[in-house]
């Protein structure tokens, strides 16, 4: 479909499919991440300079709506990271914002997307939208948005480079990261994007 061809979308119709927009799935054939030709050069973001000291970028992907881009995305992990076993290595998802998100339909869609991976409880899916919503903020076109998993610890947060809350739960960080890493993720070429450069 040209430019010329595509859907004009009322500002009421954008905002309501924003929260379709907060992560990487969902849509179906509509939406569509497009992986570039290789990992440009690139500096680890400071937040991970301590952490991640050894942390390359594996591989990147722009998330798109109906032709609109949503979000640049980066995947950080040492040489050893491997895809298959994701949760059992430190790696970093970097995320800069293409257009303006809340951070209460980041969360939600987020936990709708984690329950492809499984059936975690009413309790359970509770506490994880509760530290959500503690940890995710709104954002704005140009904002970067950064998450750390540690093996067995959980997962920390940076919002433009200032630290959110952590989220102490090594299944969530887990499940987490799986909307974008693991086989069940509802945007498999996302995941193929992101993970370009790792080893097989």
């Amino acid at each position: 479909m040209s430019p010329a061809q595509q859907p004009v979308l009322s500002r009421r119709t954008l905002l309501q499919h924003s929260g379709r927009w907060a992560v990487g799935g969902g849509l179906g054939g509509v939406l569509a991440a497009a992986a570039h030709a290789s990992v440009e050069t690139t500096v680890l973001p400071l937040e991970l300079a301590g952490e991640l000291p050894q942390a390359q970028a594996l591989g990147t992907a722009r998330l798109r709506f109906l032709g609109l881009d949503i979000y640049e995305a980066r995947l950080w992990a040492p040489r050893s990271f491997v895809p298959t076993a994701y949760a059992q290595s430190p790696f970093a998802l970097e995320l800069t914002y293409l257009r303006s998100l809340s951070g209460r339909r980041i969360a939600e869609r987020s936990l709708q997307e984690m329950r492809r991976q499984g059936s975690f409880g009413t309790a359970r899916e509770a506490a994880w939208l509760d530290a959500m919503l503690q940890t995710f903020a709104d954002v704005q076109s140009g904002d970067r948005f950064t998450g750390l998993h540690t093996p067995g610890a959980g997962a920390r947060f940076w919002l433009n480079g200032q630290a959110r809350a952590p989220v102490r739960d090594a299944e969530f960080s887990r499940v987490f990261f799986g909307i974008w890493l693991a086989d069940a993720s509802s945007e498999p070429q996302l995941r193929a994007s992101l993970l370009g450069h790792a080893a097989p």
